[in-house]
């Protein structure tokens, strides 16, 4: 990992921004610009908002929805993944205890 800061240019709406990244963040910030320019043109287009930074904190409301949206989901499904691991634990320790056939 390089301690050193690359510049990246990206353009969101037409315009330029220079933004400093580490080195290996460089893919991830392109595509970070190109979602968010995406997102910012179709509420523009869409004829609703008017004003660059409305658009900007429309864009940014509607992508932090999606991302926490998301993240409930992992925990959601981490939870269903860590019960279900418990039973079949506890299945598992029930069967040796008592000498039993597993059946799965």
């Amino acid at each position: 990992m390089s301690g050193e800061a690359t510049r990246v240019s990206i353009r969101i709406l037409e315009k330029e921004y220079h933004v400093a990244c580490p080195p290996e963040q460089r893919h991830a910030l392109l595509d970070s610009a190109d979602l968010l320019n995406r997102r910012m043109r179709e509420i523009r287009d869409s004829g609703k908002v008017v004003g660059l930074d409305r658009i900007a904190v429309m864009a940014a409301l509607n992508i932090t929805n999606e991302l926490l949206t998301a993240k409930g989901r992992d925990e959601s499904l981490e939870t269903d993944v860590t019960d279900r691991l418990r039973a079949l634990r506890e299945r598992v320790e029930s069967a040796l205890a008592s000498g039993q056939q597993l059946e799965l």
